[in-house]
């Protein structure tokens, strides 16, 4: 169950804004149900209609010690009746059942997600028709995992489908992935020209950075782009279906890219997009000017020692959700989570004006969202957390620090280590400011001076600023 939790957290974290509000419900949600279960094991109601691959199926989820089934069924009413009452973390399901061997497992897999929006969903299905996934995946792929019958005793195939989509991820069987990037044209048929173009199509490039990179308009670039669909679809002899695969193709991979599915999910919001534009290698550094947040919670190792740790993980990502919503509705960006811990940047990777005064006010909505949570959390008889916010302004070097394997965004230099220092002079509920922060808002908020002190790794002493408690 940590693991889970980590990477539900981190999930929510480096997704892109526009996903960040959609995926966090759906850890809080998922997050509430594993704490009402109370078990390290995944939770799992099967359906399936033919009795030998129900039974088959359970037997191999049976086999993974971390994995229970809670329940099966046969057809549509089954199936939503068991989960509603069994509350699994997933479900994995056949798509046609009775009554009309249609979709239902589907509908009900839908049904089951709009009661219990945390529970992920395995689609075990015959057809291999890349389409049929990537129509099932478009309205919401988070979650979900489409397999194929004749696969899913390959390996740990199914199992590891299970522990993704419990997560918040996405799963499509391999060999509809191959598929559906395979070039449907034999060797030769298509010019260098079009096999780059092919090539750019299907890495999700939209027609604007496909324009950029043929060095022609987007006009230009939508048209080549037509003109390919046709002429692979006719040497393909397949006609208009295989261009309306190419066209669903391009239109998932592109929502894949914006659902942070990719690069999305590995760096900081804003900073993808950035690479993409722009490029950018490993270790490569900039300089900029930025205001640097760190938050933490005052005395939190006292709370973990006291508190049961299935509903501390989920006090600590609905924390996190909070910050991390205050935090990018001031344009800041979440750098990491170490334990409870937030570190967020304004100015980076994306240049913004009067980024000081931005992460004052994220500051600012971080006590009050806190607040709000501390007085839900009051009720259930659950530990109150106190922040202890620090910022400080001045200059960073900013680089893609890592490998090819893993790679993260990070700041660093005496500004990232000031927000530190100053975060613990905080009492719970207080921010302090550093010396260049106040020099550099337009309109302070009331503050407090305090008494030039020394810190940790610095020989001259530092004058801060404890905001006043009237600005929250």
């Amino acid at each position: 169950m940590p693991g889970q939790v980590a990477d539900l957290c981190h999930a929510v974290v480096v997704a892109p804004p526009t996903k960040r509000g959609d995926l966090a419900c759906y850890a809080a949600a998922h997050l509430r149900r594993i704490i009402t279960v109370g078990e390290d094991r995944i939770t799992v109601f099967l359906a399936d209609d033919n009795l030998i691959v129900r039974e088959g199926v359970r037997a191999l989820l049976s086999a993974d010690k971390n994995l229970e089934v809670v329940g099966v069924a046969a057809d549509y009413d089954e199936l939503v009746a068991g989960a509603f009452e069994a509350e699994p973390q997933v479900v994995v399901t056949d798509i046609r059942m009775p009554p009309n061997f249609a979709r239902e497992g589907i509908d009900a897999a839908k049904e089951i997600r709009k009661r219990f929006p945390g529970t992920g969903i395995v689609i075990l299905s015959q057809y291999d028709d890349p389409d049929y996934a990537v129509s099932l995946l478009a309205e919401d792929a988070v979650g979900y995992a489409y397999l194929l019958k004749d696969r899913v005793a390959d390996g740990d195939h199914l199992s590891r489908a299970v522990f993704e989509v419990a997560r918040g991820g996405s799963m499509i069987d391999p060999s509809i992935v191959s598929m559906m990037v395979r070039p449907v044209t034999k060797d030769g048929e298509l010019s260098e020209s079009d096999e780059t173009l092919l090539q750019l199509v299907a890495e999700g490039r939209p027609i604007k950075a496909i324009a950029a990179a043929r060095n022609i308009t987007p006009a230009a670039a939508a048209a080549e782009v037509d003109k390919l669909f046709l002429t692979i679809a006719q040497q393909a002899s397949t006609g208009g279906a295989s261009l309306k695969r190419l066209r669903s193709l391009h239109d998932a991979i592109v929502a894949s890219e914006e659902q942070g599915e990719t690069l999305s999910r590995l760096l900081p919001g804003g900073l993808a997009e950035k690479v993409r534009r722009e490029g950018g290698k490993i270790g490569e550094t900039e300089n900029l000017r930025v205001t640097v947040l760190m938050s933490d919670i005052r005395g939190y190792t006292t709370i973990a020692e006291r508190a049961n740790p299935a509903k501390l993980a989920g006090q600590l990502n609905a924390h996190r959700a909070e910050m991390n919503r205050a935090i990018i509705a001031n344009g800041g960006t979440v750098m990491q989570f170490v334990g409870d811990a937030v570190m967020a940047v304004f100015g980076a990777p994306v240049a913004m004006d009067e980024h000081a005064a931005h992460a004052v006010d994220a500051a600012a909505a971080m006590h009050r969202q806190q607040a709000t949570l501390n007085d839900q959390w009051a009720g259930d008889g659950m530990p109150a957390f106190g922040l202890g916010i620090g910022v400080s302004t001045g200059d960073v070097a900013a680089a893609l620090l890592g490998s090819e394997e893993r790679i993260e965004y990070t700041v660093v230099g005496d500004t990232v280590n000031l927000s530190n220092r100053l975060q613990q002079f905080c009492e719970p509920g207080e921010t302090v400011l550093s010396e260049a922060t106040m020099a550099d808002l337009k309109a302070p908020p009331p503050t407090t001076a305090l008494e030039p002190a020394l810190v940790k790794g610095r020989e001259q002493m530092v004058q801060a600023y404890k905001v006043a408690a009237e600005a929250y």
